[in-house]
């Protein structure tokens, strides 16, 4: 692991969490790890700031636990809203041709400061200027099509997983800035897919935030259920090669402090995605209950019954459960760190 810089010496982040200083304010937060802070639209993070030696408080949080929602004060009202993000399925323009049914989008590639907690700014690049990009929704047979054009200085491309021709496969061509490019193939096959840059160096494209959850509806819906995305990543804010804050949908600690209000039995659909870049694995760990796990969402009927499932990069299953009791259920990576800088949340389950 690289150290951060620091006045105090070559301190790493597993130091600082350590120190415990991660329960205390955002600018906390940020000093502990290294983040950048930047005001919105100024394109490069600022280098890290001077780290304060632990204190005798933050000696005292090491030893007697802290604030598990790690960061306080709200991300910009105006800005990117996870909780909006996570039941936002974007199913395009809907025509019909020769009886098929035609979903056509813009997307457009931006570069785009975005708010990963409260007063921390990371310089993204970004599908339809958000982290992660729009959740397209198809079902199976569609024909779709993805007007793409490319706002930023940096060539870029959209990969989609699945099925389709090579021509369509987001590798070649590049678009190169000011450029367009029309992606049409036919959605298939039917589960839980993703789509991302692939120009090289592809860890920098990605990790930057050209990434989204492309979902394919298979021909006869999915039992009746409240659907939800997730789509796990992670950000280095200080440009060394790891990253300093995790979360579901971007910011960090956001169902910590907005619990995912749930009724009582409900039944509940996960899509579940891990864009992680830097780190081999992620993974998500409901507390208190267990789900069925469809890998990928390619079949309807096998599945496995568990409350941990660990992931790859790009890979993505689909979750369902209900809550059977009222109260809070906390979710997160079973990794202690992802968790403890930012992949944490809570379900909230209330009588209906």
């Amino acid at each position: 692991m690289k150290p951060i810089k620091s006045n105090a010496g070559s301190l790493n982040r597993r130091s600082f969490l350590k120190a415990g200083t991660l329960g205390g304010t955002a600018t906390a937060l940020a000093a502990a790890v290294g983040l950048g802070h930047a005001p919105a639209n100024q394109g490069t993070p600022l280098l890290a700031e001077p780290s304060p030696t632990p204190t005798a408080e933050a000696e005292a949080q090491h030893h007697h636990g802290s604030d598990p929602s790690g960061s306080v004060g709200e991300i910009a009202p105006t800005a990117f809203d996870p909780s909006a993000f996570l039941e936002a399925f974007d199913q395009g323009v809907v025509t019909s041709e020769n009886g098929r049914t035609v979903r056509t989008w813009k997307v457009l590639a931006l570069n785009k400061d975005i708010e990963v907690a409260p007063g921390v700014w990371f310089p993204a690049w970004t599908y339809n200027e958000q982290v992660p990009g729009p959740t397209f929704r198809a079902r199976a047979g569609d024909l779709v099509r993805f007007d793409f054009f490319n706002a930023t200085p940096h060539p870029h491309t959209i990969h989609f997983h699945g099925f389709h021709p090579p021509s369509m496969d987001g590798v070649s061509p590049m678009v190169e800035p000011g450029n367009t490019f029309l992606y049409e193939f036919e959605a298939q096959p039917f589960g839980l897919h993703l789509y991302h840059c692939h120009v090289m160096p592809l860890k920098r494209h990605i990790h930057k935030g050209l990434y989204g959850a492309f979902l394919i509806d298979p021909p006869e819906a999915r039992p009746p259920a409240r659907e939800m995305v997730m789509v796990m990543n992670a950000f280095d804010t200080n440009l060394d090669g790891e990253n300093e804050v995790y979360a579901v949908n971007t910011v960090a600690f956001h169902y910590m402090k907005h619990p995912i209000r749930v009724r009582v039995g409900e039944p509940l659909r996960i899509y579940l995605v891990n864009l992680t870049e830097f780190d081999l694995v992620n993974s998500f760990h409901l507390h208190a209950s267990m789900f069925r796990l469809y890998r990928t969402g390619t079949q309807l009927e096998h599945f496995e019954f568990t409350d941990t499932v660990t992931m790859g990069q790009g890979e993505r299953h689909v979750l369902e459960f209900s809550l059977d009791h009222p109260g809070q259920y906390m979710f997160h990576a079973h990794q202690s760190e992802f968790a403890e800088l930012g992949w944490m949340g809570l379900f909230e389950a209330v009588e209906a």
